[in-house]
């Protein structure tokens, strides 16, 4: 049989059967999608490849799933650091939004931003940010993957002025897009404390009509929490509970400050953690009770958060500080070992964004998004468990290629896709270009 590509890693993570390593097995794809997995000499006499990957010292998993993100604010890596969420927010990120943002910013930040998550092997994104069009454009030019979420905020922005505008346009622009195969589509309220009751309203009967996800920033900070106790004198989980959200179309990003009844709400009801390290380090937001939730049976995927408040857009890095921050706050070095922590950010992420039935997992059927890790280096010797090597020694440099629905991306870390090509020129010349306006308005922001 004729086919595309033979891919012939030394290990493949599968992820599903869960806790699998194939050793010297090849994945055979072909219009996109992977059609066998078998052992590589088995696989040479079996298909004519069109192209054929040797990968001698790599192991390949699923394409790495950012849960959440705020793509476009990549531009502004480094606008607000060392303040805590709520100045970082007032002081610093709305003003500069409010005097910058249009679709050519969310467009240059979004290109900038898909150019790093794919050399950091990560294929599908989900993101929070305004002028989801230009978002869908850089995403489709640079090749990748992405759950495009429809912001909603109650105040006006270039965007959109209210939260029913906010929500008309993002539909319009869901149902311009609804037949590209890498795009899909979520709702997302930017917080309890920006969003107000009528449109979470909405939201649910909007989320329930149309069968997409809910994606809201939950129990962040203390802060937060203090100020709907004084507002409604209820926690903001409590709220949204009474307003219907919370239910396994829902996506709780960051998840910090949690009760034991909160946690099991989130359990009996199917709702889905993103996992956000190190942006709540490095706002001060606190750490995440990951053992708590896991020991109940949460799902928990993981998200880098924006650059703005990371500052980095790498999945690695956070799986390894996901599973330390566990470990460490409680006691137990055997919690979120490092096949939960891979399928974190691959199969429960896509569950999360309803692709599970795509990606998220390497199995016969589903789109080819594969990420190829060169762990033959001197500082991956030696190697006893690759998956293990992959969390606690592997930096997103040893992502060397990168496939998305079959087509290789990246390889041996170049850029080889025509308009990921062309993206990368444009998004490094519309750097310079924002970072001077930024400086113009602002001065240095530090």
């Amino acid at each position: 049989m004729l086919i595309d590509e033979l891919i012939e890693p030394r290990w493949i993570v599968p992820v599903e059967p869960a806790r699998t390593t194939l050793e010297n097995h090849a994945i055979a794809l072909h219009e996109g999608r992977i059609i066998a997995i078998l052992p590589q000499e088995q696989a040479r006499s079996t298909f004519q490849a069109a192209r054929v990957t040797p990968l001698h010292d790599h192991l390949v998993t699923p394409g790495l799933i950012n849960l959440h993100t705020h793509a476009a604010m990549t531009l502004l890596r480094g606008a607000g650091d060392d303040l805590p969420l709520e100045q970082w927010l007032r002081s610093r990120i709305w003003p500069v939004e409010r005097a910058l943002m249009s679709h050519e910013f969310v467009l240059a930040g979004t290109r900038l931003a898909c150019l790093e998550m794919l050399r950091g092997g990560v294929t599908c994104f989900c993101d929070m940010y305004f002028f989801p069009d230009a978002a869908a454009q850089a995403v489709l030019e640079c090749g990748m993957r992405a759950c495009l979420g429809v912001p909603v905020i109650d105040f006006p922005t270039a965007w959109a002025s209210d939260p029913d505008d906010y929500l008309n346009k993002g539909l319009a622009v869901r149902d311009a897009m609804r037949d590209e195969p890498m795009l899909s589509f979520c709702l997302a309220p930017h917080a309890p404390y920006t969003v107000p009751d009528a449109a979470f309203a909405r939201i649910v009967t909007l989320s329930e009509q149309l069968g997409i996800g809910i994606s809201v920033h939950l129990h962040e900070t203390e802060a937060e929490i203090r100020d709907e106790l004084a507002r409604s004198g209820t926690r903001p989980i409590a709220r949204l509970d009474r307003l219907g959200l919370i239910g396994p179309q829902l996506t709780s990003i960051h998840s910090v400050h949690m009760t034991p009844n909160e946690i099991a709400l989130f359990a009996q009801r199917g709702v889905t953690v993103a996992h956000c390290p190190s942006s709540n380090l490095k706002l001060a937001s606190g750490i995440a009770p990951v053992a708590q939730l896991l020991d109940a049976n949460v799902r928990i995927g993981l998200g880098t958060d924006g650059a703005a408040s990371n500052n980095r857009l790498d999945v690695l890095s956070e799986m390894r500080l996901a599973s330390l921050l566990a470990k460490g706050t409680s006691g137990r070095a055997d919690i979120f070992d490092v096949h939960q922590v891979l399928h974190a950010a691959t199969l429960a992420a896509a569950t999360a964004l309803g692709l599970e039935e795509k990606i998220g997992s390497i199995v016969v059927g589903k789109d080819a998004d594969l990420v190829a890790f060169d762990l033959g280096g001197l500082d991956a010797q030696p190697n006893f468990d690759p998956v293990a090597h992959l969390i606690f020694v592997a930096g997103r440099e040893y992502a060397s290629h990168v496939w998305v629905h079959g087509e290789c991306v990246v390889q041996k870390r170049q850029f080889v896709k025509e308009g990921t090509l062309r993206a990368a020129a444009e998004g490094a010349s519309a750097v310079s270009l924002w970072q001077n306006r930024v400086r113009l308005r602002f001065g240095s922001l530090h």
